[in-house]
């Protein structure tokens, strides 16, 4: 199994990115995470889980759900004790990490970041975000075409840097083909499940399926837009 891999982040109109990206595809770690703007320090908090996270992931030599949860847990912890520091009193962030290895994904996520998981170039399963609108989604009281727009949207139920930590993990096999999209709510809102399968399909690199989906961001956003960030990952046979 050969991954490939490419991260963007931007700070789109905001004065700063609260947004931390980490990646390693020679080790099939992938870690994405989003501060929480006005939690004050937010890219504190999201450069502590990415990096508590990333760490955790390639220093282990084998990874399972259970295993990420616990990651997930203690970068909770780390955020939580940083807390303490005066300007840090409310930073949050939320985080979506992803482990390849023999033949498997294994991910974890928290708060709206998302992972996009295909197969067969077909939308194989997106993670739920933890928040009021997906909620509302999930009971019938909205369309998912809502999501994007809903007033509740950015009302998140789970994050990290507050307890209870309650992160969601899943697993999967992995085949030659399978494509990975880690990615910031920054990002998603702009750009539809339909179109990032489309521009999937053409690709032949993670840079380029990037940057044909940042071409679609980049004409939708408004001034003032949050920052987005991206990883894009290909899984593709040995030689």
């Amino acid at each position: 199994m050969q991954i490939s891999a490419y991260t963007y982040t931007n700070r789109g109109g905001r004065d700063h990115n609260e947004d931390s990206v980490r990646a390693s595809a020679a080790r099939g770690v992938f870690v994405l995470a989003d501060g929480l703007g006005g939690h004050g320090s937010g890219e504190v908090a999201s450069a502590l889980a990415v990096d508590t996270l990333f760490t955790g992931m390639t220093q282990a030599e084998a990874l399972d759900e259970t295993d990420l949860l616990t990651l997930f847990q203690s970068a909770n912890e780390e955020i939580l004790r940083q807390q303490a520091q005066p300007g840090q009193e409310e930073m949050r962030t939320t985080a979506v990490a992803l482990r390849l290895a023999d033949d498997q994904a294994v991910w974890t996520h928290i708060g709206d970041s998302r992972l996009y998981r295909f197969s067969g170039g077909e939308l194989a399963g997106v993670t739920a975000d933890h928040s009021v609108t997906y909620r509302k989604f999930l009971g019938g009281e909205i369309s998912y075409m809502d999501v994007y727009h809903d007033d509740d949207r950015s009302r998140l139920l789970r994050v990290l840097g507050r307890e209870p930590c309650r992160p969601e993990a899943g697993r999967a096999d992995v085949s030659p083909g399978d494509a990975f999209l880690l990615c910031s709510d920054g990002f998603w809102e702009f750009v539809y499940n339909e179109e990032i399968q489309a521009d999937l399909c053409t690709a032949r690199t993670p840079e380029e399926w990037a940057e044909r989906m940042l071409l679609r961001h980049i004409r939708r956003t408004p001034p003032g837009s949050d920052n987005f960030s991206l990883i894009t990952v290909f899984v593709e046979a040995c030689g």
